[in-house]
């Protein structure tokens, strides 16, 4: 049975504070091979982690890049409806549309979010998978938008899996979680079908060279 309507709003608030106190009993580390972490922005990127490490990512950039705003991309989906609602609590703004298959609508509104000075967050295998296969839309916005995807990743010291499709990671309580900022990664223009393969494949390689734990 969905819960939908006030309940829903009312189940996600209470979320929203539980997943603010279980944050808190973590401890965390940054690698920041990108070197931006505390720097004055210099550039906007198109920030990328893979679905299963969703979860604490409002956390690690209120804590790490609380100089930096943007907007998540989010499913078009009931569903995404309730999830647009948690984020916009972090203080977040949002766009609806798949990651995999991105419409006009939702790139022209990802690129204004760049173009203003803002990051945008994408999830490039979701929200329905296949896990860790990065779908086309990331790469038609960088090359649309011009902006560099910045490859993120979390690792946890112990955690629970979901059996959802992604095998969905919670970590647990008092945990150690580190956080990875890759290099920034440029994709390159390209004029045919094997080429965006190509480029798919080598930004979906630099966001797997991160993962330890699949």
């Amino acid at each position: 049975m969905k819960i939908e309507g006030r309940p829903a709003r009312w189940l996600i608030a209470f979320g929203f504070r539980l997943l603010q106190l279980w944050a808190r009993t973590l401890r965390y580390e940054i690698e920041d091979r990108a070197c931006i972490v505390g720097k004055p922005i210099a550039e906007n990127y198109i920030g990328a982690l893979w679905h299963n490490r969703l979860l604490l990512f409002p956390f690690v950039l209120r804590r790490f890049f609380f100089n930096r705003h943007g907007a998540a991309l989010i499913s078009a989906s009931r569903d995404g409806e309730l999830l647009a609602d948690a984020i916009k609590r972090f203080g977040f703004d949002v766009v609806r549309g798949s990651s995999s298959r991105l419409g006009a609508r939702a790139i022209l509104q990802l690129t204004d979010v760049l173009a203003s000075g803002h990051d945008v967050v994408i999830t490039p295998d979701g929200p329905r998978g296949p896990a860790y296969e990065l779908g086309a839309g990331i790469i038609f916005l960088a090359q649309k938008s011009g902006a560099a995807v910045l490859p993120v990743n979390m690792e946890y010291s112990t955690c629970w899996r979901i059996k959802s499709w992604d095998r969905f990671i919670i970590p647990r309580p008092f945990s150690k979680v580190r956080v990875m900022i890759g290099q920034p990664h440029r994709v390159r223009s390209t004029s045919t079908e094997d080429e965006f393969e190509a480029e798919r494949l080598r930004l979906q390689n630099a966001m797997m060279a991160l993962v330890e734990r699949r």
